[in-house]
């Protein structure tokens, strides 16, 4: 999951960066309105964390804009503006939460699931496959509802795999699923996690497509 972190407030920026990076998610974080506008046209995300008061461009025109590109990217505000009209305004230029400072990092972490839960259509937080089900609240893996330890980003990259069995992606639309700037991404890393996994799930549930990438069946067996 990759999400652009648009925030100046250097603390809450850390604070929010370290622990969604802890949690597997490859994130980018940017401190102004312009770069955030740059990122947006010229990468690929799952999710917008977006402060209201940056510098250069105000949140709120780059939440405008990137609507008026008709772009669905879902969108989670983030400020210290708790006024009722500047929430109104907010999910009426097209955010889909608000989230006022400061913020349980818990909390935060929840919102940003049920946002992404509504977007793909689904009750649960917990994706099933099969003999699998992936819990994205606990981050937890069971296989026949036995637990099977996975890191951070190899729960990541069967995430990104399980949201839409039988879709193909590419390894760069993986690397970029689980990397953000700046982090050094090996030549074969996303062959590494994939051979990891199926050590512990077994051979057949993630499938090369030769010459494109990798998939999941859509019907499991």
């Amino acid at each position: 999951m990759r999400v652009l972190l648009a925030e100046d407030d250097v603390m809450i920026g850390a604070a929010v960066h370290d622990r969604l990076r802890g949690q597997g998610f490859a994130v980018d974080w940017v401190r102004d309105g312009r770069t955030a506008d740059a990122a947006l046209v010229g990468e690929v995300y799952d999710l917008l964390l977006l402060d209201l008061g940056l510098p250069g461009r105000e949140g709120l025109a780059v939440l405008k804009g990137l609507r008026g590109r008709g772009s669905r990217l879902p969108v989670v505000i983030l400020t210290a503006r708790d006024a009722v009209d500047d929430r109104v305004a907010g999910l009426d230029a097209g955010a889909d939460d608000y989230v006022v400072k400061p913020f349980d990092l818990k909390e935060l972490e929840a919102r940003l699931r049920a946002v992404l839960r509504r977007r793909a259509g689904r009750a649960s937080s917990v994706i099933e496959h099969g003999r699998l089900s992936l819990d994205l609240a606990s981050h937890e893996l069971r296989r026949d509802g036995v637990p099977v330890p996975v890191s951070p980003r190899e729960f990541a990259l069967l995430h990104a795999l399980l949201e839409y069995p039988g879709r193909i992606l590419s390894r760069a639309q993986l690397e970029e699923r689980l990397y953000g700037w700046g982090e050094e991404v090996g030549s074969n890393v996303v062959e590494v996690h994939i051979h990891s996994l199926r050590r512990k799930l077994g051979t057949e549930l993630i499938r090369n497509v030769r010459g494109v990438g990798y998939r999941v069946p859509e019907d499991p067996e």
